[in-house]
């Protein structure tokens, strides 16, 4: 083998290692050598459809039988969708109140700091969503999910039953307040409205 003497020897050493904590790193040989993170490396939010409410569809299942048609969820924001619709007494006796509130978010990258490469925007939603202080549900599940709910009335007849799910960068959070209602028919109602928005947010 033919050595390498002097300032050729350092060099050579000097780019097998650079190479190697670039492989380490997934290959960002910028950020292995410790070039600063400029706002192009950080990825934006993906914008999510306009009428992302509307392609949900219909949830009148969800609420208190006060029209004969279809209801469509009135929609807000930008990088973060909210879809709402409810229904009150004074629109129906059946039901003292129902509601519900789907909060679609697309997430961006974010600076991970000094010589490190930029979180993901699939980062960023996955760290969103282990911080939730909703209990994990695995049962059969497409995507993660966290479930909460609390009853109230005296005969535990109102619910409001919370889901979170996570897909890559976006997250569904589906607020849902109904009486009367049977708890896990609520859930499984708020589990398939999410999945519903999961879906259409991928178009």
């Amino acid at each position: 083998m033919v050595k390498v003497a002097g300032m050729g020897s350092r060099l050579v050493r000097g780019t097998a290692i650079g190479c190697g904590v670039a492989a380490l790193v997934g290959g960002g040989v910028g950020f292995a050598v410790g070039e600063p993170v400029t706002p192009k490396d950080i990825l934006p939010a993906r914008a999510l459809p306009a009428d992302l409410c509307a392609r949900i569809g219909d949830v009148a299942n969800l609420l208190p039988k006060a029209s004969s048609g279809p209801v469509t969820m009135t929609q807000g924001g930008t990088t973060t969708i909210s879809c709402t619709a409810a229904s009150s007494r004074a629109k129906v006796r059946a039901y003292t109140s129902a509601s519900v509130n789907v909060t679609i978010t697309a997430y961006g990258g974010l600076d991970a700091g000094a010589g490190n490469a930029p979180f993901t925007p699939s980062q960023v939603a996955n760290r969103t969503f282990s911080r939730s202080t909703l209990k994990k549900y695995d049962e059969n599940r497409p995507y993660p999910t966290k479930v909460g709910r609390t009853a109230s009335g005296l005969a535990g007849e109102s619910w409001s039953v919370h889901t979170l799910v996570q897909r890559a960068d976006i997250t569904v959070l589906v607020d849902y307040k109904a009486n009367p209602v049977d708890a896990d028919t609520a859930q499984k109602a708020a589990l398939a409205l999410a999945d519903r928005a999961i879906w259409e947010s991928k178009q």
